[in-house]
């Protein structure tokens, strides 16, 4: 599929619920968010049948996320169907890592095997408070078991932000001296009430890379090339193991390379993470429509993807956009 600008779009992203066991405090509100009823997301049977569909059309990545993917119920079960699908070179998930430690091996079992890990911080009091209560040291077990089971890359998304967390960016980096992880470094993305920024405040993806140089000698390396590569520029540590990445959604956007379609849990199908444009999909699924219609509205989607988003912090484009628990990590 090939949209009016001349991009492969070869990757969906996959939430399965806007619930999640954490609180993040640029995710979600203290109180949590509205949750949908049990009617109100997608069956997974419905899942697999817009998946399948959009793989016949072109889709080759798939990647699972949420709200936190793990809380919902059978979703082994549902990667598995995922994992058996003819079609689907890359499936991969997106977790918060609290439950990763018992999940690790029925995930790599049902046919996950890359795993991305939201850790914004690695002291076990900030963590607390940025997750209104969670766990640090459960996620590093879980992170420790996804690569004792054979995950691979497994990658470790911090959301950075100044007068919070930048001072632990070189902690971060050096996870990759010894050990086989991408520490992905992401610039905080102003959606929703999020744009509000409370506790912290934008740091960009140059700000963060110019910190590590300033201890590191920082080689790029291309470790793609296959058509469905993320956003993140991959670097390596001077005598590193594994690899530092740098996403600049805000500073340095990546419009012009971008390969994706969203499907909420509610059944909607997004082309832009910063545009609310949605396409309904649950309508029509529910209404017993044909392949073919679905196939239509899968078109209709990816011939509206905008050519790139105008977000910046703090616009109020942003202060408009849903919040990204109710989108899809």
């Amino acid at each position: 599929m090939k949209d009016p600008y001349g991009r492969e779009i070869n990757y969906l992203r996959v939430s399965v619920t806007d619930r999640c066991n954490l609180r993040c405090r640029y995710c979600m509100p203290k109180e949590g968010l509205s949750l949908f009823g049990h009617n109100d997301i997608l069956r997974y049977e419905e899942i697999l049948r817009v998946v399948r569909i959009a793989v016949s059309l072109g889709v080759a990545k798939v990647r699972v996320t949420g709200g936190e993917p793990l809380v919902r119920k059978g979703i082994t079960e549902f990667l598995r169907a995922l994992g058996e699908m003819e079609g689907i070179a890359d499936l991969s998930l997106t977790t918060n890592g609290a439950l990763l430690e018992a999940f690790a091996t029925p995930l790599k079992e049902a046919g996950v095997r890359r795993i991305n890990v939201s850790l914004d911080s690695l002291d076990k009091e900030k963590y607390r408070f940025i997750t209104r209560g969670g766990s640090m040291e459960a996620v590093l077990r879980g992170i420790s078991r996804a690569r004792d089971v054979g995950m691979d890359p497994v990658k470790i998304n911090v959301v950075t932000m100044r007068g919070f967390n930048d001072d632990e960016i070189l902690a971060f980096a050096d996870l990759t001296l010894d050990n086989p992880y991408e520490v992905r470094f992401i610039e905080l993305m102003p959606l929703g009430g999020d744009a509000r920024e409370p506790f912290g405040s934008f740091i960009s993806a140059s700000e963060i890379r110019k910190a590590i140089e300033e201890r590191h000698v920082l080689k790029e390396v291309n470790i793609g090339g296959n058509g469905t590569d993320g956003p993140a520029v991959m670097c390596r540590l001077e005598g590193g193991v594994g690899l530092v990445g740098f996403i600049s959604p805000i500073s340095s956007h990546f419009c012009h390379r971008c390969n994706r379609l969203r499907l909420t849990a509610d059944g909607h199908l997004r082309s832009c993470l910063f545009s609310d444009g949605e396409i309904s999909l649950k309508e029509a699924l529910r209404k017993g429509c044909s392949d073919g219609v679905l196939e239509e509205l899968i078109l209709r989607a990816v011939n509206a993807k905008p050519m790139r988003h105008d977000i910046a912090q703090g616009t109020r484009a942003a202060l408009r956009c849903r919040r990204m628990s109710a989108i899809g990590g």
